[in-house]
Formats: C-alpha cells, structure tokens, sequence
C-alpha cells in the first residue's frame, strides 16, 4: 500500500502492510526486545519499503522518553574506557535503550561541556559520562535539567558517580605482596592526569606507610604496555626489586617481558601484580595476578542510576525534561562503589631466601 497522499508514512501504515499491530511496530522503533525476530523483520522491511521514519519528538511526548542515553568517552583505546562503554550499551539494550557515544579528543571540561550540549541537541534522555579525567566538577557546564551520571569519584556533590573500588583494589595488591614477605613494592603509575592512576597511587602510599615500609620511587607509565616495558628495563637494573605493583595489566605485561629480556625471573626474582583484570592476563607467562574490576556490574549501575534519575524527572508521559544530579533528592551525593577482586595467580611468590 502507499502512504496517504499529503502526508508521509504514519506508524498506522506500517503496520497495515507489516500486518501487526501498532503496538507491535512502536516497540520495534523504540528497539525494544519483546518481538519476534520474525515479525521484526517483516516490520523493518515494511518501514523501508514505505521510507518509514520514526517521530522521535513525538515518541518522547507519548511516552515520556527518547529511548536514547548519550554517552561521552575519551580514549576508547583503553581498557577501562573499552570495556565500560561495552558495559553500558549492554544495559541499555537490556532496558529498551540505544547508546549515541562522543568520543571526545580530550577530556577537558572545556571540550566535554561542548559534547554535552551537543548530545542534547540530538534527544537523550540522560547522559553517561566515562573516565572525565581532567574535567573539574566546577568547570563542566551541562545543560540545565540534564540526568547525568559519571564513572569518577571526583564528581560526588555534583552528579550520582559509580565506580570500581580503586582504593580498595591498590591496597589489596599491595597488600598482597608484602604478606608473601616482600620488604617494599614498586608500582609503575598511569599517567599524571589519570584519576585512577592518582587513586591507585595514593592508595599503594598509604599501604605502605601503614605496614612501615620504605615507600620507592614511583616509575611513570602512560597505561601501554610499551610505557610499562620501557618501566621494566628500569626496574630490572635495580636487584633491589623484588616486588612490582602495575597500574594496569598493560604496563605488567611490558614489565614481565623487561624482566624476562633482563633474565630476571617472575616469580622467583621479581613477583608482578597488575589491575584491570583483562582477559588476557589469564594467558601471559606466567599467568597475571591482578586486581579485577567487575566492568558488566559497573555499567548496569550506570545505566541504572541514570534511569532512575530520568523517571524521577520525567514526571509521567509528556512532563518536562528530567530532574538532573538531585531529581530524587538523593543523587547527586551518592558514589556507588563497585568491589574489585584480587585473582592470584602465577606471577606472585615469596622472595628468594
């Protein structure tokens, strides 16, 4: 059939030639999961042949809601970053969501203010931000009324944050290679401007300086396991070391080749932990101890923070734009902590006696 003459294709229509319901063509454009693969196909192939396209202004008016988070990245590169935005995108189809991502060339507040503002110009419902890193809480100007929710710790008092536990997680590493009798540890950081690197930093100090032990000069890394070689050949120049605590799995992999290349031994002359908890780090020689980070909980806890924030808002079909950081009167001071997990494995042993 053909579209009423004077107007385009209305979501009627589609579902006329589709042969479904209306209701069934609306949960299809919205993305939702409860149809038939069957069906949907014949549904998309109906919008297609009638260069169906959806209402996305008059969807929000019906039903509250875009179905659309906007997220904002920097760095997809990396793992935590990677594997966070991966996390959120799976929630959010969970939920009925699409993700629209700005990868943003650098993370200040500057610049990620301008992506937000952009995003909302393209109807989101809320937005998720990924690893700010050197934005500053007080400098980041979002647009009024505008669920957000960050993964940094940094952003409590201003907007909900969710995160894994990297103070928790640095001490455990710590922590772990002192029990096995090691006198110090040397830890290789991520780079200067790196939230987490600084709290993974600190965190490794403090341990330390609770246990009494000299506290060495930190090696700097930039989270490649090229930085985390170059780390390791300094390293292996000192037979001082005999522990080595890695900011991210990355850098312990290019230390454990250093060390190898050095003919120095993990474990038997050098125990390496890393943090992250890369699929990979199960397969380097030997088998990486390292912090895990459960990335999938992390991101259903984004995705859910920032949905509740949205409804809270919403105030029904057809409300005004959500409620922003304190749209239940609780969020913008709330920092959800994720826990982290050591996994032992081959690369931590005692010191040689």
């Amino acid at each position: 059939m053909d579209a009423v003459e004077g107007r385009g294709p209305s979501l009627g229509d589609v579902a006329v030639l589709a042969g479904v319901s209306t209701q069934t063509v609306s949960r299809v454009s919205m993305g939702l999961d409860n149809v038939r693969p069957a069906t949907r196909d014949k549904v998309l192939a109906a919008m297609a042949q009638l260069g169906y396209a959806p209402n996305t202004a008059a969807r929000a008016l019906r039903y509250g809601s875009f179905r659309t988070i906007g997220m904002i990245a920097h760095g997809l590169a990396r793992t935590g970053e990677s594997r966070t935005i991966e996390a959120v995108v799976e929630a959010a189809r969970t939920e009925g969501y699409t993700v629209t991502l700005i990868d943003v060339e650098s993370p200040s507040s500057d610049v990620v203010s301008a992506a937000a503002t952009r995003l909302s110009h393209q109807a989101i419902d809320g937005l998720v931000i990924v690893r700010a890193e050197t934005v500053t809480p007080d400098r980041l100007a979002l647009p009024s009324r505008l669920p957000v929710v960050v993964s940094d710790s940094r952003f409590v008092g201003h907007h909900p944050a969710v995160g894994a536990d990297q103070v928790d997680g640095a001490r455990q590493a710590t922590q772990h290679l002192l029990d096995l009798g090691h006198r110090t540890v040397h830890h290789v950081r991520g780079p200067a401007g790196s939230a987490p690197a600084q709290l993974r930093e600190e965190s490794w100090r403090a341990t330390l300086a609770a246990a009494g032990r000299p506290v060495p000069e930190v090696v700097p890394g930039d989270w490649t396991a090229g930085s985390g070689y170059d780390a390791g050949r300094r390293l292996a120049a000192d037979p001082e070391v005999t522990a080595v605590f890695c900011a991210n799995d990355e850098m312990a992999a290019g230390v454990l080749r250093a060390l190898h290349e050095a003919g120095r031994t993990v474990p038997g002359d050098v125990s390496v932990v890393g943090f992250d908890g890369i699929l990979l780090a199960e397969y380097l020689w030997p088998p990486l101890t390292t912090v895990v980070q459960d990335f999938g909980e992390i991101g259903r806890r984004l995705v859910a923070r920032l949905l509740r924030e949205v409804r809270a808002g919403a105030g029904g079909a057809g409300g005004d734009a959500a409620g922003g950081a304190d749209g239940d009167g609780e969020g913008a001071d709330l920092h959800e902590v994720v826990p982290v997990e050591l996994k032992i494995r081959g690369s931590t042993a005692p010191p040689r006696a």
